[in-house]
Formats: structure tokens, sequence, C-alpha cells
């Protein structure tokens, strides 16, 4: 057993990844999406899955309880934020939700949003004569329209009710 507490790993992680990107221009690579994985689970109420099965990294506990969740990051750097784009969608594996979870260049969540499976699926068939697609991409804007905020670090958890994204 490890003498350090997972909360005080991340932190040190989120600290170096920062460090490491004011220091080098470039970002430590998979260390975003870990960071978002411990993120979610602890912010949504999901249990991580351990080994993953393919297609879900998390499943839901509470009012999201049983859902397969694919849990997704993306850290906004003040530099570029436009034209950002989410890593490649498991389309084809048995998911029933995809949270993205937003960072800042501190590596710290600010918001998550949560899209469900037709949805997304919907998205990507209308889309799906783009090479992008083809490889499950989508961008953080498209991804943002589609899906429900659902945690913001000002507010925290949102419920259904009280915000929707949808045009």
């Amino acid at each position: 057993m490890s003498i350090y507490s997972v909360d005080r790993l991340i932190a040190e992680a989120r600290r170096i990844a920062a460090e490491y990107r004011r220091t080098t221009g470039k970002t430590l690579s998979g260390i975003g999406g870990e960071i978002a994985e411990y993120d979610a689970a602890r912010l949504l109420d999901l249990e991580l899955c351990q080994p993953k099965p393919g297609g879900y990294d998390a499943v839901g506990r509470g009012r999201r309880e049983g859902r397969r969740i694919q849990i997704k990051a993306r850290v906004m750097f003040g530099d570029r934020k436009s034209g950002q784009r989410i890593g490649q969608l498991k389309t084809e594996q048995d998911w029933d939700a995809i949270v993205l979870v937003l960072m800042n260049d501190e590596f710290e969540s600010t918001e998550i949003y949560e899209a469900q499976r037709e949805d997304v699926m919907a998205v990507m068939e209308e889309a799906r004569d783009s090479k992008r697609s083809k490889r499950g991409a989508m961008s953080v804007a498209r991804f943002k329209n589609i899906a429900q905020l659902v945690w913001t670090v000002e507010e925290g958890s949102i419920d259904d009710e009280i915000w929707e994204n949808r045009v």
C-alpha cells in the first residue's frame, strides 16, 4: 500500500502537468485523461472500472446507477480554445453516455458535460461522410451542443431540470 493518498497524487500530477506545459510548451501524454477520470468519478458519483472492459471507463452510482460511462478530457489552454477536438469516441462498443471533463491550464476541472448514446450516435450518423467522424472524432463545441452541463466549478452538480444546453 502506498504512503500517499490518491487525492494527494492527483494534486501533484496536476501541478507537474501544468509546470511541464509552462516549461516545455508540450503536454504530458495521457495525464489529462487520468485526472479527468478521477475527477469525473469523484464529482459525478461514478465507479471507475479496473480493469477497463472496453467501451466505457466507469459505471454510475446514485442517479446514474448502472449506466456505463465513457470519460473524455480536454484541457482548454488560454492560447488555443477554438477548434478543440475530443478523443476518439468508441461508437462500436457498449456504453450508455459520454462525459467530457473540461479543464483549465492548471489541469483543474471547470465543467463536465454529459451526452447520451443516442444523441452522440445521431451526430456521428449525420457526419458519417467526414473523415474525422469515421475516426470517431468530434469537436468540443459540437459535443457541448448535444450534451447537458452536469457540473461546474462554481455551481457543483447541476440537475437536469435546472440547465439544458439543447437548441
